[in-house]
């Protein structure tokens, strides 16, 4: 097909080509077929490739604009993952707190429980020491009081001394 039209283009310019020495003239219809078959030739040389050409850029632009739309949905699911999260890291924060501060009574309660125990067993050693620092003390008066006695003579030894021994002591 494309030999004939090939033809008849190179035969068609020959016989309707124009000399040019007749000014008077014109050769209106002879240019028409010409720009004719000049535009035919044209679109069956070029027509293929471009339907071809826009086709492909057509196939392409659609790919790409799939492409964006994929990645827009994976970024709306992303989000909503995220948002998800967000919301169960917000719960797990609740609950932590409210168990935090279940606790916090626990270890609370028991550090006053040890600490009145402590001050209990403060409170008895203090008492227990006062009594044993009573006894030493009363131990040793009347070791002072022993030996002064012991130190004076038997003679001057009576009730009234004694007596003034212990007043002293004790005083």
């Amino acid at each position: 097909m494309s030999k004939i039209l090939l033809l008849i283009t190179i035969l068609s310019t020959c016989a309707l080509a124009s000399g040019g020495t007749n000014s008077g003239e014109t050769d209106i219809v002879a240019r028409t077929v010409n720009f004719l078959l000049f535009a035919g030739l044209l679109w069956y040389l070029v027509a293929e490739p471009a339907k071809n050409y826009f086709a492909a850029r057509s196939k392409g632009i659609a790919d790409e604009l799939q492409k964006v739309q994929d990645k827009l949905n994976e970024s709306i699911n992303l989000k909503n993952d995220a948002l998800n999260k967000i919301s169960e890291a917000k719960k797990f924060a609740e609950e932590l707190i409210i168990i935090s501060k279940k606790e916090n009574k626990i270890l609370n309660d028991n550090i006053m429980i040890q600490c009145e125990s402590d001050l209990e067993n403060i409170g008895k050693q203090n008492i227990s020491l006062m009594e044993f620092e009573q006894r030493r003390m009363v131990r040793a008066v009347v070791e002072d009081v022993l030996k002064e006695v012991l130190s004076q003579t038997n003679d001057d030894f009576d009730k009234e001394a004694m007596a003034n021994v212990i007043l002293k002591k004790v005083a």
